[in-house]
C-alpha cells in the first residue's frame, strides 16, 4: 500500500494542472513524459493506453488536456502502479491502472482487457539508456525502468502493434541516437512517421526523438523541425515552459 511506502514526495506538473506523488528515490517523472503527452494525439472518447506508464504521468497529462478519453495505465511494479492509481484518484482522472509486464504474449494482455485491435492511442516511455554506455541501477527493478536490452523496443511497439486497431496511432520517445533502431521496429506495420527531434542546447545533436506512427499507414515519413529545450543562457525557451505547463502542445498533435 501507498501509506508503507517511504520517502514520498508530491509534485507539481502542467504548472499545477497536475500534482502527482512519487518515490523520492530511483526513477523521477520529468520532461520526457510531459513531452510525451504533449505530442500525443487523441480525442473524447478514444481508447487510450500507456505501456509502461510509471506513477501515470505521460498518461494522466493527456488525460488532463483532452477530456472523456478512456485511459489505461499499464506498469510491471506493484508499488508504482499503486501511485498511479491514487494519482488518477487525487487528481479526478478516471484512469484503470494495469500491473502487467508490456513483454507478456497476447494471453496475458487479454487477460487484463487489453485484446489485438482495441485501442485507439498507444503512447509510451520505454527504457532506452544503452546499457554499453549507462551503469545501471543494481536494484533490478530500477534497472528495467532505465536500461533497454537488445529486444526491449521490438517488444514494446510489438506489444503497441497487437492491441492497436488499424489505423490507431503510437507516439513513442526514445534517445535520439537510437533512431535507427526505432525506424526499424516501426517498419513491421506501422507508417506515415512524424518525427520530431529534441536538441538540448542549440547547436547540439538531438537528445531526443518523438515519433508518431499509424498502425498501416502509408503516408511518407515527415521529419519535423527540431524542438530546441534551451537557450542560450541555458534556461528553458519559453516555448518549451508553455509545453511543460501546459498552455501548448507539439506539432505532431494535427489539428482536427
Amino acid at each position: 500500500m501507498i501509506d508503507a511506502l517511504a520517502d514520498i514526495t508530491e509534485d507539481a506538473f502542467l504548472g499545477g494542472q497536475l500534482r502527482l506523488k512519487q518515490k523520492r528515490s530511483g526513477h523521477r517523472a520529468g520532461h520526457d513524459a510531459i513531452l510525451l503527452a504533449a505530442a500525443t494525439q487523441a480525442g473524447p472518447g478514444d481508447r487510450v493506453v500507456d505501456l509502461g506508464a510509471g506513477i501515470g504521468t505521460a498518461g494522466l497529462a493527456l488525460a488532463r488536456r483532452v477530456a472523456g478519453i478512456r485511459l489505461g495505465l499499464v506498469e510491471i511494479d506493484p508499488e508504482l502502479a499503486e501511485l498511479a492509481r491514487a494519482n488518477a484518484a487525487a487528481n479526478a482522472i478516471a484512469a484503470e491502472t494495469i500491473v502487467l509486464d508490456v513483454t507478456a504474449d497476447a494471453p496475458a494482455f487479454a487477460a487484463n482487457g487489453l485484446v489485438p485491435d482495441s485501442v485507439d492511442v498507444v503512447l509510451m516511455n520505454p527504457p532506452f539508456n544503452d546499457p554499453a554506455r549507462h551503469r545501471g541501477s543494481p536494484d533490478q527493478m530500477r534497472h528495467s525502468a532505465h536500461v533497454a536490452t537488445d529486444e526491449t523496443l521490438n517488444a514494446w511497439v510489438h506489444a503497441a502493434r497487437r492491441i492497436l486497431r488499424s489505423n490507431g496511432a503510437l507516439t513513442l520517445i526514445w534517445r535520439a541516437d537510437g533512431i535507427a533502431d526505432v525506424l526499424a521496429a516501426l517498419s513491421r506495420g506501422f507508417g506515415s512517421l512524424a518525427i520530431l527531434p529534441v536538441h538540448g542546447e542549440a547547436g547540439r545533436p538531438a537528445i531526443r526523438v518523438l515519433v508518431r506512427a499509424i498502425k498501416g499507414g502509408r503516408a511518407p515519413t515527415r521529419l519535423l523541425p527540431g524542438l530546441m529545450l534551451n537557450g542560450e543562457s541555458r534556461v528553458p525557451r519559453k516555448e518549451v515552459m508553455d509545453i511543460l505547463e501546459g498552455r501548448a502542445i507539439l506539432p505532431l498533435v494535427e489539428p482536427c
